[in-house]
């Protein structure tokens, strides 16, 4: 018998009110996530990712609902009082958030933001506090971490921020990290080493990590599962290694053509989807990809389109889906149906 995932989100809704209409940001999103396993989310930008981390972690924006079920560990976090997320946040569950420059309060410095969560959840002593957020530096790969402590944010780099918002996030040893977009605004070569140390002491800790991103390459080798996102809704969910070698849904298949690679012809074009997302105030009623698919049939567009079976840790919501074996071998398009 298998054991009760970590995190069990099922039918999550997310709106969020706006002048033009209420955006149905995510929309019937069912998951699960595995104690020390690393869940990769993927899609575009306004995919409904982020919201998605946000209305798990209960840190929606103002004019905003919720619905559905968020259980951990059998509890549910929907109905959580401010003082009880206050003991599981930063304690259970953490996030590390896209842009360091504002998560990190500009005017305290490291060693008091990296301490006070310890001492609120672990009721450590200051001194002890302190020693532990100088091993914690020194884990995230932050050079002389004794004179870090005394810095304000805006004393280092885009990349040491990055490290250092790390460091608080592991500061309490959470069971589950939410990792969104935790590379933006970083150079190449920065974001690679973020990433691979996010991934290190993810396996290190034996850690449950949702790595959240527009970038496929970045969930590619360093998640167990993938999650690919599309208007608000779950397109297709598997084994990292099964839905990136032989994709099924028809957008996972054009997010990959999409995508450029190392053998990459230099001056040919890279492959397009046309198109562009819906309306988030009116979405359509079927597939939400169906008008920027080229084999969308009349029966897509007619009522939403469920998860179904077809592997073993896999899944996939669509009634034209491409044949496994033309999709990892070619990489070409298919007419199986």
């Amino acid at each position: 018998m298998n054991a009760q995932p970590l995190l069990e989100v099922r039918n999550l809704r997310a709106y969020i009110g706006t002048p033009r209409g209420t955006v149905r940001a995510v929309d019937d999103v069912s998951l699960d996530l595995d104690s020390g396993q690393a869940l990769g989310i993927v899609g575009e930008s306004g995919s409904g990712k982020s919201v998605m981390a946000r209305a798990i972690m209960g840190l929606m924006p103002p004019r905003s609902g919720r619905s559905g079920e968020v259980t951990f560990r059998g509890r549910d976090l929907l109905s959580l009082t401010k003082k009880e997320k206050l003991e599981i946040w930063g304690n259970q569950i953490a996030m590390v958030f896209q842009d360091p420059g504002r998560s990190l309060n500009p005017v305290v410095k490291v060693e008091r933001q990296l301490t006070e969560g310890m001492r609120r959840h672990l009721g450590v002593s200051r001194s002890e506090a302190r020693t532990r957020a100088l091993k914690l530096l020194e884990e995230v790969g932050v050079p002389d971490p004794e004179r870090r402590l005394g810095n304000y944010p805006h004393e280092m780099s885009g990349g040491m921020r990055q490290r250092v918002m790390l460091a608080i996030a592991l500061a309490c040893e959470p069971d589950l990290l939410i990792a969104d977009e935790p590379t933006t605004a970083l150079d190449v070569t920065v974001q690679r080493q973020i990433l691979d140390l996010l991934r290190r002491v993810q396996r290190d800790r034996n850690m449950s990590m949702m790595l959240i991103s527009h970038d496929l390459a970045v969930v590619a080798g360093r998640t167990d599962r993938v999650a690919v996102m599309y208007a608000g809704r779950l397109a297709e969910v598997g084994s990292t290694r099964e839905v990136f070698d032989a994709p099924m849904h028809r957008y996972t298949h054009a997010l990959l053509g999409a995508t450029p690679t190392i053998d990459h012809e230099r001056h040919a074009p890279l492959r397009l989807i046309e198109g562009s997302l819906p309306d988030p105030t009116d979405p359509p009623p079927g597939c939400r990809f169906a008008p920027r698919c080229t084999h969308a049939e009349d029966r897509c567009t007619a009522s939403p389109i469920a998860l179904e079976t077809v592997g073993t840790d896999h899944e996939v919501a669509c009634l034209r889906p491409v044949v496994p074996a033309v999709a990892a071998v070619s990489g070409g398009e298919s007419h199986g149906g």
